[in-house]
């Protein structure tokens, strides 16, 4: 199995890691003049770093009071039990202790290590310095996401899946403006989910800058773990699935729940399947995306899978009258969807494949490498990773994406959900072209191709971008040109009434 977790974000990672200790360098005077200007809705003279500015101003629009966040909330005993079990980090706590604590045992530092929902599972430290935090409901138990806390170094984190420092006034609530934190996501080599978050929290004047790394270390060191669990998990299903695999008339596969092929007879290497919509269990027969028509099975804590029709089959009828979603409303989970005559599946995608089909959901005509290289990094000649992450995108979309340039088949109708703050678009992502883009669709000039903009109860409730205005999107808006200036049309947004697909 391939290390995918990562890939998409290494490079974003250095940049935050070399990045985090820019604010604690400005003055105190500064550091809290650039805070009360964002929190009263101003432009700070004294920017804050992208990352950051970005969380003070979803919170501000939220409502969230900057002073004391919301009345705090804490688990019971058993729930805290129940959600360790199911977080799969339990097994991984020895490592983050190892890692983290022993090396600093002269610092006041706190570990405190969270589920993917921001609740602090694991809290540890010295005993005078775990009793200031109960003083802000930093304890085991309590609720540290961004609507409940503000930005910080665990509900951040969870939110965007990239390392963070938050030092000092660039915590969005005041009372934890004594503090500075350092937080890194753990992965689900699964399904590569953030699955919770590791965090060392201590005085602002006592967290070097330098923490950051230490914890996106131990974050991974957790991850390999987690991985060496899987991959006893998926021999163990091996041996069951051989016998059955060598007495199989065609080809056939074992996967776990989650895919991940544990053998095959009769069929190239397939690293993962990508799971059905409606799930495994939902048919006894799935369209599955270069695989076609499949059979499938339980076996043991897995599926066996036998293909019913042809790959190359497969791919040409992949594209006929097929209908993508781009769902980006869960801002933790992007994914899309297909449905059509052949079947239909979904998959959660890693935030660079999501960045890449935004872009490409917004440029109907096609996108070349260099276009796209551009819109994710700023820079046109990074064509080669372009290339590779759309290699790998086509694995699983295969006949919906054409190239030369890279864009949708034309036989594919192309919708996107999305939050309906533009703020909350892809949170995690710098790339230059969706920065652009929530420039555009903020200022109410345009809309996204079929856009739907999910309610609050999820996508399924949402309203159409026409019938949702933005906050900040004046009356009649929705009326102006999408092409009105030269960074509208670079940002890619379509006019309102533009045909998804063509």
């Amino acid at each position: 199995m391939r290390d995918t977790a990562h890939r998409d974000t290494s490079h974003a990672d250095a940049a935050h890691l070399g990045r985090s200790d820019e604010f604690a360098l400005r003055s105190p005077a500064e550091q809290a003049r650039t805070h009360e200007q964002a929190v009263l809705g101003e432009i700070p003279r004294q920017a804050p770093r992208p990352e950051i500015g970005d969380s003070w101003e979803r919170l501000r629009r939220l409502g969230l009071d900057p002073d004391r966040g919301r009345d705090p909330e804490h688990l019971g005993t058993a729930e805290i039990e129940h959600r360790r079990r199911a977080s799969g980090l339990d097994a991984v706590m020895p490592t983050l202790r190892g890692t983290l604590l022993d090396p600093v045992t002269d610092l006041p530092l706190i570990l405190a290590v969270a589920d993917a929902q921001g609740t602090l599972l694991w809290h540890e430290g010295p005993r005078q310095l775990r009793r200031s935090g109960d003083l802000i409901g930093f304890m085991t138990g309590g609720r540290w996401d961004e609507e409940a806390v503000g930005t910080n170094g665990i509900g951040t984190v969870a939110r965007t899946g990239r390392p963070l420092r938050v030092h000092s006034t660039e915590h969005y609530v005041r009372n934890q403006h004594a503090w500075t934190c350092v937080g890194a996501p753990v992965r689900d080599p699964r399904t590569g989910r953030v699955a919770g978050v590791v965090d060392l929290s201590g005085p602002a004047r006592g967290v070097h800058p330098q923490l950051l790394a230490l914890a996106v270390t131990a974050a991974r060191l957790a991850e390999t773990e987690l991985r060496a669990a899987q991959l006893e998990s998926l021999h163990r299903l091996r041996t069951v699935a051989a016998p059955v695999l060598a007495q199989a008339a065609g080809p056939a596969l074992v996967v776990d729940r989650d895919g991940w092929t544990a053998a095959a007879a009769g069929l190239p290497p397939v690293n993962r399947l990508r799971l059905p919509a409606e799930g495994w269990a939902s048919a006894p027969i799935h369209w599955l995306p270069s695989l076609g028509e499949c059979a499938v099975e339980p076996l043991a804590d897995g599926w066996l899978v036998r293909p019913l029709t042809s790959s190359p089959q497969a791919v040409s009828e992949q594209a006929v009258g097929a209908r993508l979603v781009l769902d980006l409303s869960n801002t933790a989970r992007p994914e899309v969807s297909v449905r059509g005559g052949v079947g239909s599946w979904s998959h959660a995608l890693s935030p660079r494949h999501a960045e890449l089909l935004l872009l490409l959901a917004t440029h109907q005509s096609g996108r070349t490498a260099a276009q796209l290289a551009e819109g994710l990094f700023g820079d046109p000649s990074r064509v080669v990773t372009v290339r590779a992450e759309l290699s790998r995108l086509r694995r699983y979309l295969g006949g919906l994406l054409e190239h030369r340039p890279y864009r949708f088949a034309e036989s594919v109708q192309v919708e996107v959900v999305h939050p309906a703050d533009s703020y909350q678009l892809l949170p995690a992502s710098s790339a230059p072209g969706i920065r652009r883009l929530r420039a555009v669709l903020d200022s109410g000039s345009a809309l996204l191709p079929g856009c739907r903009i999910a309610s609050q109860g999820g996508p399924e409730g949402g309203m159409t971008g026409s019938q949702v205005p933005s906050p900040r999107r004046p009356a009649g808006a929705l009326e102006r040109s999408a092409l009105e200036s030269g960074a509208l049309e670079e940002a890619g947004a379509l006019k309102p009434g533009t045909r998804p697909g063509r």
